[in-house]
């Protein structure tokens, strides 16, 4: 995918892509003040957009929804061969009991025989964390494990 960068002198820059069958194009503009718009143009004029602002944070619950499903789609295709190993993204809640609280108190592996493979976070991925990472609302969590265990561990995230 060829994502096509236009700095807009005095503005900022804008990245953009077109969208399968060539007709539409979709992308941000990074204004130089730190905005965020989210452009998508019009079906029968690419260069005019409809044009969203995001705030930082949610821009970064935008790149987590758009990241997190590229990310369990590769585990998915890599564990098609085993039986019974299964990918899910699960949530950390405003009211999780877990929001604010390191992964170890969660005691996941030993309750579900689940892992936590990686969490996103702000756009980025964070790879095998560790029993002393701060879970925080907002975070996605890549889960690997049986369908049950999976049930058992999205439990625990909202019901402790």
């Amino acid at each position: 995918m060829n994502v096509e960068v236009t700095r807009l002198p005095g503005i900022g820059v804008r990245k953009d892509f077109p969208v399968k069958g060539g007709r539409r194009r979709i992308g941000v503009i990074d204004h130089k003040d730190g905005t965020i718009y989210l452009i998508v143009s019009k079906a029968d004029n690419p260069e005019a957009t409809d044009q969203i602002p995001l705030s930082a944070s949610e821009a970064a619950a935008l790149a987590n929804l758009l990241g997190a499903p590229q990310l369990i789609a590769q585990l998915r295709d890599e564990h098609r061969e085993f039986d019974g190993v299964n990918t899910r993204q699960l949530s950390i809640l405003d009211d999780s009991p877990y929001a604010g609280r390191p992964l170890g108190d969660s005691e996941m592996r030993s309750r579900t025989r689940c892992s936590i493979v990686a969490i996103m976070r702000g756009g980025a991925v964070i790879p095998s964390p560790g029993p002393d990472f701060l879970f925080a609302a907002g975070d996605l969590l890549v889960v690997v494990g049986t369908a049950e265990g999976l049930e058992a561990a999205a439990k625990i995230l909202t019901d402790g």
